[in-house]
């Protein structure tokens, strides 16, 4: 397959996702609905964070990459191109896996596998759990009969039919209408449910109808399993992410794409009604992010390379009481193709270019803001009109986030209880006065957050 095919793989992948059940969850089940996805990190890596830092930060899930065989290759999107659904790529085998979600569970983090259901590879050879295989014929498990008729490269998003029944940037394209294959991908998703993971994010989700996501998931021992799916919006497009709420949630791409804007050339004090007032899911359908695998790489979102902006939207984002947020964490590079360092083993946090973004300060402590706010609604806004906001979360928690290039000092009015809290940006005291007033000095590109039941530092 073209190296511009592999790669648009998961970028069409990203721009997908579906579900079904009787049982729909909105936002991940549980108090904690902050995902950390540690992109392209392999299972023994994964299994170590969720003990030394995502448990301890309050983390609800980590999101892995598919651990299918797939094609072999060091670019990350082979990891998109499954050949059999053994657990066998090169994150690590069926024992690494299960020793992740054991471990990952005991430090109270639950598991959440990215699901490439929507096809298989394109070109021959074999895969990295030594299956061989060709387009259509993967041994043991599809033959030609369970692929789509269209041969040919999905070129059409105002048609329905193209889209779903032709090839992701030229790979085989499963025929989710039949009986046996979706037999086959719900055994694929039981196995993994057997191994302990929580949940699913369905790639490429949007090249896949949503009645046909709603039988598969209907097969799964757990059918209430959390259900997220990658469906990219796209005005005017016959497929459209509302069509798939109905099972799980629903990646909001929208709300990436806005943040980006804003952030960079836009007020943030236009952010006061962000979400559902802006055109977006309903935010209990709505899976949020800052940026992914996908976007970082096609520009369409912030990215690490944006530094403050990039750090203070994550902020904002865990803060903002909308849809259920993913952190995104992978690795520096300037090769769009480039796969995960030392194979996606971590040895330690920002180094081999591995970035870590769950495990910045400024992001990992506003787990514990969201965790603590959750249920309560936004009060006390404040603005001056640009880059300088505030807002809190009832009587449990209040944040300020100065976008301007200067410092700032004002005395804020929040909801909070007279006491001493302990700022999480800066790691500093703060009172609150008997009024429930803040005062506080705020740099440049920096951001004060505080909440009930953190009063020390």
């Amino acid at each position: 397959m073209a190296r511009r095919t592999l790669a648009g793989i998961a970028a069409l992948a990203a721009a997908s996702a579906v579900m079904t059940p009787t049982v729909a969850e909105a936002s991940p089940p549980g108090s904690k609905d902050v995902t950390a996805v540690l992109f392209e990190w392999n299972f023994a890596s994964v299994a170590r964070e969720c003990t030394t830092t995502l448990g301890p930060a309050g983390y609800g899930y980590v999101q892995v990459s598919p651990p299918a065989e797939h094609i072999q290759g060091s670019q990350w999107w082979t990891s998109y191109q499954p050949v059999s659904y053994k657990i066998a790529g090169r994150l690590g085998d069926r024992t690494a896996f299960k020793n992740m979600v054991d471990t990952c569970h005991a430090a109270g983090v639950k598991v959440v596998a990215d699901t490439v259901v929507n096809h298989m590879s394109a070109g021959s050879g074999t895969g990295t759990g030594g299956s061989s295989y060709t387009k259509y014929d993967y041994p043991g498990l599809y033959s030609s009969s369970d692929f789509d008729n269209c041969t040919s490269e999905i070129n059409d998003y105002g048609d329905r039919g193209n889209v779903q029944n032709c090839e992701l940037v030229g790979l085989a394209d499963l025929d989710t209408g039949e009986e046996y294959v979706r037999k086959t991908i719900a055994g694929y998703m039981n196995d993994l449910l057997s191994l302990g993971v929580d949940g699913f994010r369905i790639d490429a989700a949007k090249h896949i109808p949503a009645a046909d996501l709603a039988n598969i998931k209907s097969r799964l021992t757990n059918p209430s399993a959390y259900w997220k799916q990658e469906v990219i919006h796209g005005a005017g497009e016959a497929v459209q992410p509302g069509e798939y709420t109905g099972t799980g949630d629903v990646q909001e791409f929208r709300y990436a794409y806005d943040l980006k804007r804003v952030f960079n050339n836009e007020n943030l004090a236009y952010l006061k009604n962000y979400g559902e007032a802006w055109g977006y899911l309903k935010s209990g359908s709505a899976g949020v992010f800052v940026d992914n695998h996908d976007t970082e790489r096609n520009g369409s979102t912030l990215s690490y390379k944006d530094n403050a902006n990039y750090t203070l939207a994550n902020v904002f984002m865990l803060a903002w009481p909308y849809g259920a947020p993913d952190i995104n964490s992978g690795y520096e590079f300037t090769n769009h193709d480039a796969g995960p360092p030392n194979g996606g083993r971590v040895d330690a946090c920002w180094q081999s270019g591995w970035k870590c973004q769950h495990n910045w300060p400024e992001i990992r402590s506003m787990v514990g803001f969201r965790n603590a706010t959750r249920g309560q609604a936004v009060t006390d806004w404040w603005d001056n009109g640009g880059d300088a906001i505030a807002f809190g979360r009832g009587s449990k928690g209040f944040v300020a986030i100065n976008h301007e290039s200067g410092s700032l000092t004002r005395t804020y009015q929040t909801s909070l209880p007279a006491g001493t809290y302990c700022d999480v940006q800066s790691d500093k005291p703060v009172t609150v006065d008997g009024s429930g007033r803040l005062t506080a000095t705020l740099g440049g590109d920096t951001a004060l957050a505080v909440y009930a039941g953190k009063s020390s530092c």
